[in-house]
């Protein structure tokens, strides 16, 4: 089906009336193209973005996971085996991005890799278990531009995440680390001292 479509054929398409579309664009609902010959022209991806994008082959499902620290593998298989199974009940055709690294890193391997495939346009379906899996902070930028490019985002549990506390506070630890490094020396005691009070009083924490 061709992206740009004549006013009959965009009414159609959203089984409307031609007087319908001429309102909504004198509402600002719809914005036309308009050809060299003044004719208009509605963009099928913004109208039903679905359908224009419902025969690529190249825009793929990705199921996200992610953890913290290697002590937290097991959650990290957990959460690939909940995705797999979600994503294949689905009957979805689909692929598993892991990480395993702090929710305030940006750089990250594998978030990288599926922003560079959102932005290129490869991703059609991004799966999560949790917000907070994707990112810590920076969720909703990502969502954002998921929605920019027509990508569905697919959350299946919006409560509560059960590792959030034992995440943040690792990931809080990661930024005291580097910034108690950058202050006093990576090998200083004083730098030594700050960590083992940190990392006592998150374990501490864990213990409540």
């Amino acid at each position: 089906m061709a992206r740009l479509l004549a006013i009959g054929e965009a009414s159609q398409v959203l089984g409307v009336s031609i007087t319908t579309l001429r309102r909504w664009e004198a509402e600002g609902r719809l914005v036309p193209e308009h050809t060299a010959g003044k004719h208009r022209r509605y963009d099928l991806s913004r109208l039903r973005p679905e359908l224009f994008f419902a025969g690529s082959d190249n825009r793929r499902t990705i199921a996200y996971a992610r953890v913290s620290s290697h002590d937290q593998k097991e959650d990290l298989e957990r959460q690939k085996q909940v995705l797999e199974l979600y994503c294949a009940r689905q009957g979805w055709t689909f692929e598993v991005i892991a990480d395993l690294g702090s929710g305030m890193n940006y750089r990250k391997k594998g978030l990288k890799r599926l922003l560079d495939d959102v932005v290129d346009g490869r991703i059609g379906r991004l799966v999560i278990t949790h917000k907070d899996r994707l990112l810590r902070f920076g969720a909703e930028l990502v969502f954002a531009i998921c929605e920019a490019k027509n990508v569905e985002v697919v959350i299946l549990n919006q409560g509560e995440d059960t590792t959030f506390e034992e995440d943040l506070a690792k990931d809080v630890l990661d930024v005291i680390t580097v910034f108690s490094a950058r202050l006093y020396g990576s090998r200083s005691r004083k730098n030594q001292k700050l960590l083992d009070g940190v990392k006592k009083a998150v374990g501490e924490s864990g213990a409540c």
